[in-house]
Order: C-alpha cells, then structure tokens, then sequence
C-alpha cells in the first residue's frame, strides 16, 4: 500500500493516489498488496448483491471493491 505512495502528498489528492494504486495493481497482478484484500471486497459485495433483493450482483461487486480500494488508500 505505501509502495506507490508520495511522501510529498500528505493525503491530498483522493483520485490520484487511487489512480497509483489501480496502476500498481494492473501491472504487478496478485503481488500487489491491494489485489487480495479488494478482490475479497468484490467477492463480498457480489455476495450481498445476490442475496439483497434491492442490489444486483454487478452493483455489490462494484460497492465491495470500491469501498475496499478507497479504505486501503485511506486507512
């Protein structure tokens, strides 16, 4: 998770530091440390999404991932 981030950021800027972190997980595949934990999230939401009559299974897919990208860039 640190690996690609920029010490002279601070926590500034959201969309950049998950555009590194994306960039990071595309190329280095299931070595990076982000691949596992937010592939678990997509696994999770997709689960509720199928069990919850409200959400489809693409949309808990895509809410599962997306909460555990943005909290593995904003612990």
């Amino acid at each position: 998770m640190t690996e690609g981030k920029n010490p002279n950021n601070n926590g500034g800027d959201l969309i950049e530091d998950l555009k590194v972190e994306v960039v990071g997980m595309a190329k280095d595949g299931a070595r990076h440390p982000s691949t596992k934990p937010v592939l678990t999230g997509l696994a999770i939401g997709a689960a509720a999404g199928w069990i919850l009559p409200v959400v489809s299974l693409p949309l808990g897919a895509l809410a599962g991932a997306g909460f555990m990208l943005y909290k593995r860039v904003r612990p």
